[in-house]
């Protein structure tokens, strides 16, 4: 069987999984008569399937030994949030289809416009400067939308709240793959060995070190942990990939746990969050900062083994208050444990898993270093992102605003990991196809 054919078997799950999921939901609703369920729950699948049916037909043109796994398993991921938000909020579940369709145009976009990807190496400064252009733009006094302490993103009249963070992530790698590719012989050659810890070399490891200090610093002043975490974690990767020296991210490892260390105890709405973390339950806290992360620990654990069923979670009190806030963003993890159950959950950190799994096969099939530092930058950047949201509901690390790929609400989210998938097919099609 083909690769192509493969991905095209690898559509049918993702089709099902919408129809029975819009069907479990209208079931519990109860509002609608057994021929309304059937037509609709069916029909929402023949156009899930309709859209990645195109999408697929495109990749068989387009990038005929690109993976086929890769978009099987992201089809699979956005059913599974299509569903969730619509048990959630009818509207949300419309909106997020529509930038699922925009997303889809702009992976086909990249495609298409950036077929020789190897020529962003020559805008590495260029994307650079963008990213951190983009991660300013959250604290314009105009613009800039504070969201729970952190500056997210910023408003566009009329449209959405844009958060620029999850196109800089990409900048960032892209420029880290770069210049790493070109920089990390000599990293290795001229290291020094001091007290059994090798020293780069300023000279070619300080502008590196300037453009990510600069990144560092603004997601600082922006307060989104989520992301410095994060990028930080993406750069190290890089770094050991591309040098395959653990003393340089043994390095990045103890400067990031100092200034983890200093934040914590200096900066007062880093404190909130560490304090919230080591304890979400204290009285004094949980009718306020607490809430969240409190209430979404009950709801996983009410979900129990199996979970309450779709539509089973309870989101408002007979008041009409938010139970679980967030819901459909921040929390929605803890609302798929409470509906599906741990093994529901843990069944789409696999598909996570399979995803990264794939990066990572990808990078090591890459015929160039750029090839290879870029798919691993994006597989990375792509499993942190998903520790890191999976991490904070589940109250292994502080909470922080990132969204969980393809299965929250948002549709900067949606496109910006759009074009993830479309630089890895791109790299995964490449290395792939025969000399």
């Amino acid at each position: 069987m083909t690769a192509r054919n493969r991905e095209l078997l690898g559509l049918i799950p993702a089709s099902l999984l919408v129809t029975a999921g819009f069907a479990a939901v209208f079931i519990e609703r109860g509002s609608l008569s057994q021929n309304e369920l059937s037509d609709l729950s069916l029909t929402y699948g023949a156009i899930f399937l309709g859209l990645c049916l195109g999408a697929h037909i495109f990749l068989r043109i387009a990038l005929p030994y690109a993976d086929p796994y890769l978009f099987p398993l992201v089809a699979v991921m956005a059913c599974f949030g299509l569903v969730m938000i619509y048990r959630i909020d009818d509207t949300l579940a419309r909106q997020q289809a529509q930038w699922f369709v925009v997303g889809l145009l702009l992976f086909a976009a990249t495609i298409v416009f950036l077929r020789d990807y190897r020529k962003l190496e020559q805008y590495r400064y260029v994307i650079a400067a963008g990213s951190l252009v983009l991660l300013c733009l959250p604290r314009l006094p105009v613009v800039g939308a504070q969201v729970n302490g952190a500056y997210l993103g910023i408003r566009i009249p009329g449209v959405m709240v844009f958060q620029p963070t999850e196109f800089a992530k990409l900048g960032i790698v892209i420029f880290l793959a770069s210049y790493l590719r070109d920089t990390r012989q000599v990293l290795v050659v001229g290291a020094r060995r001091v007290l059994g810890v090798t020293i780069p070399p300023l000279k070619h490891f300080g502008p590196l070190l300037a453009i990510w200090g600069m990144a560092m610093l603004l997601l600082i002043v922006i307060r989104d942990l989520g992301s410095s975490l994060m990028f930080f974690g993406a750069f190290l990767a890089l770094l050991y990939v591309a040098t395959n020296r653990f003393s340089f991210v043994l390095i990045g490892l103890v400067l990031f746990g100092i200034g983890g260390y200093y934040l914590g105890t200096h900066v007062p709405h880093v404190m909130d969050r560490v304090d919230v973390w080591m304890d979400p339950l204290n009285v004094q806290r949980y009718p306020d900062e607490g809430f969240q992360i409190a209430n979404s620990l009950f709801a996983q654990a009410d979900g129990g083994l199996l979970g309450r069923g779709f539509g089973g979670a309870l989101l408002e009190s007979p008041g009409g208050s938010r139970i679980l806030p967030a819901a459909q963003t921040d929390l929605i993890y803890a609302l798929i444990v409470n509906e599906v159950g741990l093994v529901g959950a843990v069944a789409l950190l696999i598909v996570y898993l399979l995803f990264v799994e794939r990066g990572f096969k990808t990078a090591l099939l890459a015929r160039d270093s750029f090839s290879t530092l870029l798919a691993v930058g994006l597989a990375a950047v792509f499993a942190l992102q998903v520790f890191v949201i999976v991490g904070g509901v589940t109250n292994v690390i502080p909470l922080t605003g990132v969204t969980l790929p393809f299965v929250s609400y948002g549709g900067s989210s949606i496109l910006a990991n759009f074009v993830l998938l479309a630089l890895l097919l791109l790299v995964s099609d490449k290395a792939r196809r025969p000399a």
